[in-house]
């Protein structure tokens, strides 16, 4: 999955500052969620987001690349970056 990340990465610090929930945020911010919904994608194949979000949400609070971010700053970055790994379509930006 480091791999997955390492190209992720590149699209997100090239981008996250076009996301509405980035709000002036920095790329250092909101990378951990960016990471943690990558992860995601590959610890949850082929389940649907609203089955997962709890899980995750339970789980932010012991993820290693969290910083200090709460899962309510966050979440809307885990959701984007797994959206694009899954490919699901439910975002327009």
């Amino acid at each position: 999955m480091a791999d997955v990340w390492t190209n992720e990465e590149e699209f997100w610090r090239d981008s996250y500052a076009t996301r509405p929930y980035a709000g002036g945020k920095t790329f250092d911010t909101l990378s951990g969620g960016y990471r943690y919904g990558v992860d995601a994608a590959d610890r949850y194949p082929g389940r649907p987001w609203n089955e997962i979000e709890s899980d995750l949400r339970r789980g932010w609070d012991t993820y290693q690349y969290r910083g200090k971010s709460t899962w309510e700053d966050i979440k809307e970055a885990v959701r984007d970056a797994w959206d694009r790994v899954t490919g699901s379509q439910s975002r327009s930006y």
